[in-house]
């Protein structure tokens, strides 16, 4: 396997727990000379099988430390901005590579599942969430026996801006990123329809039943996650 063909493991945290048979990496990625922000990948473990939750690519110590967890067996997307190590982690470790088709941003791997409306989800008692409105594909990801919501760039629990350098910081705040949970501006600017609107995508995804939220990038939203995400709902719509 030709390492050059791969971006390289940008500085991250350790694999830590969040609950149990779920991990996250803490990590980061660059976007533009002197400008990186934070990104995470979660990892669940069912039995000794692995599957990431968008992908985050480790240096060597840290590698190791996820193949003593089990073997890596799925890979899956669940926002278009983001699988910039997705490749790297279908090659290496021979894995199944999920997504929702028309992936725009990073047009790799080919897909082994499509993830649609109804798709079962990989895990056990756990659905997967599709933002049916979107203009590019974005979906989350409930684990019911944690009241976990995972998703990627649509909500964001920017809380801590570890990783994330001083000019991103800048752009960051101008762009309308608080320490907060948050619909991320960006996002909704570039998937919402025109003249449409993503308020009836967030309404369905409310009656889902959650307590915590882990996104693509900030923190866990440990408790109250759902009533917070309500008020900003309403705040943003």
């Amino acid at each position: 396997m030709e390492d050059r063909k791969y971006a390289p493991a940008y500085a991250h945290d350790p694999i830590e727990v969040l609950f149990e048979n779920v991990f996250w990496v803490h990590g980061s990625i660059k976007i533009a000379p002197g400008m990186t922000m934070n990104r995470n990948m979660i990892i669940l473990r069912q039995a000794n099988d692995l599957i990431l939750i968008n992908p985050v690519r480790l240096n060597l110590h840290e590698e190791e430390k996820l193949c003593s967890l089990g073997s890596v067996k799925k890979i899956i997307r669940l926002g278009d901005f983001h699988g910039l190590d997705d490749q790297y982690y279908v090659d290496r470790f021979k894995a199944e590579f999920w997504c929702q088709k028309g992936q725009s941003t990073y047009k790799s791997p080919t897909p082994n599942t499509i993830i649609e409306e109804n798709t079962l989800s990989p895990i056990e008692n756990s659905e997967f969430f599709i933002f049916s409105t979107a203009k590019y594909p974005e979906a989350a990801l409930l684990l019911k026996d944690h009241n976990l919501l995972i998703t990627t760039d649509s909500i964001q629990n920017l809380t801590n801006w570890t990783h994330t350098t001083f000019l991103t910081k800048i752009v960051l705040k101008l762009m309308g990123f608080k320490k907060e949970l948050l619909i991320g501006k960006p996002w909704i600017k570039r998937v919402t329809p025109k003249g449409g609107s993503m308020r009836d995508d967030f309404d369905r995804l409310l009656m889902l039943d959650f307590e915590h939220i882990i996104a693509a990038h900030g923190t866990l939203l440990r408790g109250n996650a759902k009533s917070e995400l309500k008020q900003v709902v309403d705040k943003t719509f």
